[in-house]
């Protein structure tokens, strides 16, 4: 499951309107109904808030964006994909990014 698809989830399983989570992201409609169908990216700090509104669980919205980022990041090396997410597995605890 991919950020888009489990935030749009949680707003229709609570009957939310976008507009409502759009003014809580400071954002306009237009730019939530593209986070929804995965035209544009949330910012990290729009993770919180949507956890909060939607009562979903904060760390698996986490998990989906960041995922989302590395996807991102990726598409074009379709090839080297695979091996790419290999080394940073194998190096994410050596790392500084890692703590």
């Amino acid at each position: 499951m991919m950020f888009y698809d489990r935030i749009k989830q949680l707003r229709e399983a609570r009957q939310m309107p976008q507009r409502k989570l759009a003014a809580a992201l400071d954002i306009d409609t237009a730019s939530y109904c593209k986070i929804e169908r995965g035209e544009r990216r949330a910012r990290k700090e729009h993770i919180p808030v949507i956890a909060e509104l939607l009562q979903g669980d904060k760390e698996e919205l986490l998990i989906l964006w960041l995922a989302e980022q590395v996807m991102a990041v990726v598409a074009e090396e379709k090839d080297l994909a695979d091996k790419v997410m290999d080394i940073a597995k194998r190096n994410i605890n050596k790392s500084r990014y890692g703590r």
